[in-house]
């Protein structure tokens, strides 16, 4: 999910969870992880509200730990050391991960027309 496909300023833990696919304690926990990266705004009552550039470094540490397999401090070594090339290299891999999931539904249908 790219920055431009954000429709709102903030968006609550559920709704990162829901498009990231993660539970909400994974998120919490990702969060006091990078601290640096992470810092979501909260409200009087402790609410969170992610920014599009929060989510989008929630995707760059998911890219890092769940796709790359390295462990915490791997990946925030990574993401200090080249920002903008784990960023780009994330990005990359959910644009082919959409293109695989639309190239399935084809193939999907065509077999179902068969």
């Amino acid at each position: 999910m790219a920055s431009e496909e954000f429709s709102k300023k903030y968006y609550k833990i559920r709704e990162v969870s829901e498009m990231l696919s993660l539970p909400a304690s994974t998120i919490r926990f990702w969060e006091s992880s990078f601290p640096t990266f992470i810092r979501p705004r909260r409200n009087d009552h402790g609410i969170r509200y992610f920014k599009p550039s929060d989510i989008e470094a929630l995707q760059m540490v998911q890219y890092l730990l769940h796709d790359k397999g390295l462990k915490i401090e791997a990946a925030r070594e990574q993401l200090q050391k080249n920002h903008r090339g784990v960023s780009r290299r994330a990005r990359t891999v959910e644009t082919l991960r959409g293109i695989r999931d639309e190239l399935q539904q084809m193939l999907d249908a065509l077999n179902r027309m068969r």
